[in-house]
């Protein structure tokens, strides 16, 4: 079995199967946004994504992936979990005029945050901290668990926690996050990066998200690993220059 043969500790973000090279270029340095020393510099953070985000579109992008994976169902139950800002629910509630989100995320910052906001009032929203890796409701909760952006942030075994965690409380969950760059994008790009990743905390974490971003290679062997039974499809989504993004659905 995959759980008793892997390391999963030592699991390349590559996968497995990664190159000598994409092995190297890799790293466990945390961002700003998983820091508890450096909190001015994490809210800076979230307000550049979400000023980012909005204005390229990718909150709606976003939920309209979201919202394609529950086509046929009428009154959704969605999960969203390290939400951050809230950018990406509040797109989905102002799409789809019956769905039902919970906003979840593990900073309580966040979380009092979110909950001061337009989402702390809506109606069809609900708004808690939560850990991704110890989701704290009952299994078949939610027709759709989404973890946005944020799933690089975790090392192998605790990201394998959110494959068996997502797919017991819901039907399906859905991972949308950052592609795995190939080596040589990496070593051209670094360069022209490291010097702005010295003055800018979101350029800065943007940096170290495309060393931590999981392979579709690694995205599978980390389903796996959670539990043999569990089916995962790995794709990008659709070419749209506002964004483009890994996408992992996995279910039972």
């Amino acid at each position: 079995m995959v759980s008793e043969a892997l390391d999963i500790d030592n699991m390349p973000r590559g996968g497995p199967d990664a190159s000598w090279l994409d092995r190297r270029l890799q790293t466990d340095r945390l961002e700003y946004l998983d820091r508890d020393d450096s909190d001015d510099r994490k809210r800076r953070v979230i307000r550049a994504l979400d000023r980012g985000e909005k204005r390229l579109g990718q909150h709606d992008l976003m939920a309209g992936i979201v919202l394609d994976e529950l086509r046929g169902v009428p009154d959704p139950r969605i999960l969203e979990l390290g939400a951050g800002h809230g950018g990406l629910s509040r797109a989905i509630l102002a799409l789809h005029q019956s769905a039902r989100v919970t906003v979840t995320d593990i900073d309580a910052t966040s979380v009092a945050d979110i909950a001061a906001g337009d989402l702390g009032s809506h109606p069809r929203a609900t708004v808690r901290e939560m850990d991704a890796t110890e989701i704290d409701s009952p299994d078949r909760s939610y027709d759709l668990v989404v973890f946005a952006q944020s799933f690089h942030h975790l090392p192998p075994r605790p990201a394998a926690r959110v494959f068996a965690e997502g797919t017991r409380v819901a039907d399906k969950l859905l991972i949308i996050d950052l592609p795995r760059l190939p080596p040589w994008r990496h070593i051209v790009q670094s360069p022209l990066l490291l010097p702005l990743a010295l003055m800018f905390p979101v350029v800065h974490d943007g940096y170290i998200s495309a060393l931590r971003a999981y392979s579709p290679s690694a995205l599978r062997t980390l389903a796996r690993y959670a539990d043999p039974a569990i089916r995962v499809e790995v794709r990008r989504s659709a070419f749209n220059l506002r964004g483009r993004w890994e996408l992992a659905v996995a279910s039972r």
